[in-house]
């Protein structure tokens, strides 16, 4: 988990989420934000990866058949998931996510982040992105309440809840003064016309781009 933005989101919900905590993907390469660190003191916190390492208690593949899964974790189940930027990297995301959800004490919650608009990045591979929709699918016994679906970018802080704007920045005039932005209009606008004028047209010619986008959301065990 190397984002800030995950670290702030979780943050701020902190108060809601019980122990004990189970964090996967939870090796630190060195740049790795230390969630661990929000729950001292809140109840157990088991972090697994495929490999060992620093912030690894427990090598395991969450996507092995649950008998296996469970037997390596002793039978235990937890009240909070971490499964952040991970999903990407998984084969098998669905059996992962059925597992995940079996680890769940009744009433637990899973905290999902996973990139929308964004790099190839194959560490150790790279097979997926998500829609907010495409997760609530990978997961579907778990409700999702609005407020606790977010996209953000790199930025820090930069939060927006989930639209149809999911990860654009509109780079067409008209749309941007509809949208009561109408400095930001005028500077596209400008802008456009002097990429046309220069024959750079596979840089101006779209009405819109992706920012690096990722999703965050945070489900509670249905029923």
């Amino acid at each position: 988990m190397g984002n800030p933005n995950q670290l702030t989101f979780i943050r701020n919900r902190v108060h809601r989420l019980e122990g004990p905590f189970l964090e996967i993907g939870s090796r630190d390469y060195g740049s790795t934000v230390d969630l661990r660190g929000l729950f001292v003191n809140h109840g157990d916190y088991v972090g697994v990866d495929l490999e060992p390492g620093k912030g690894v208690d427990t090598v395991l593949d969450l996507t092995r058949p649950f008998e296996e899964v469970d037997s390596v974790l002793q039978g235990r189940r937890f009240g909070t998931v971490f499964c952040l930027s991970v999903l990407e990297h998984c084969r098998r995301p669905f059996a992962m996510a059925e597992n995940v959800t079996r680890l769940l004490r009744p009433g637990g919650s899973v905290c999902v982040s996973a990139p929308f608009a964004f790099k190839y990045h194959p560490f150790p591979g790279d097979y997926w992105r998500f829609t907010h929709e495409g997760i609530r699918t990978v997961f579907p016994g778990l409700n999702f309440a609005d407020a606790d679906t977010v996209w953000y970018t790199p930025v820090p802080g930069e939060f927006h809840p989930v639209g149809t704007a999911l990860g654009r920045i509109d780079l067409r005039a008209k749309r941007l003064f509809r949208q009561g932005r109408p400095l930001l209009a005028i500077l596209c606008g400008a802008a456009r016309t002097a990429g046309r004028l220069v024959g750079l047209h596979r840089l101006v010619e779209h009405a819109y781009v992706l920012a690096p986008t990722d999703l965050i959301m945070l489900g509670t065990l249905a029923g």
